[in-house]
């Protein structure tokens, strides 16, 4: 019969099923990587983009960290005038800043490092092809600013429109 099976005891047994046939229960896990949230699919992102600056500067940028935050925290009033050269912005909202290297509020010393804002820089990037651009853009102009060169030869493939 198609339901019998051979036990290890040599007679046959029925197997058991769904009483109700309404198979498996339970939420299965949807295949990677689209079960990742958007803030992971924005690191991951990031990560791509800093990956090639990496490449062309790893010597130089040993020592340089970098961050995702999703919104600016920052004391600097905009309408003072324009912004310091370590502030990426688009108008009047930060996109990422640079952050030097100094002591915290304990004293220990901290690591120079780069913050991206992920929701300021979303909000301008409704496409994943746009995100690419406006991440290399904003990692490109703090690279330059931490190298102390121009944002042309931290990035040379980018247009600068």
């Amino acid at each position: 019969m198609a339901g019998d099976r051979l036990s290890g005891m040599g007679h046959v047994t029925k197997m058991r099923s769904d009483p109700r046939g309404h198979g498996a229960r339970g939420v299965l896990m949807p295949p990677l990587p689209r079960s990742r949230t958007r803030g992971q699919r924005f690191d991951a992102a990031v990560l791509d983009v800093y990956a090639d600056v990496l490449d062309r500067f790893g010597d130089r940028m040993d020592g340089l960290d970098i961050a995702v935050d999703v919104v600016p925290r920052m004391r600097i009033d905009a309408t003072d005038g324009p912004w310091p050269e370590d502030v990426v912005a688009d108008g009047a909202v930060p996109l990422g800043r640079l952050v030097p290297a100094g002591v915290d509020a304990q004293g220990a010393p901290t690591r120079p490092r780069l913050i991206i804002f992920r929701r300021p820089v979303e909000h301008r990037a409704p496409t994943a092809t746009l995100l690419d651009e406006w991440l290399r853009f904003v990692i490109a102009q703090l690279v330059a600013v931490y190298l102390n060169t121009t944002p042309e030869q931290v990035d040379p493939g980018f247009t600068w429109d």
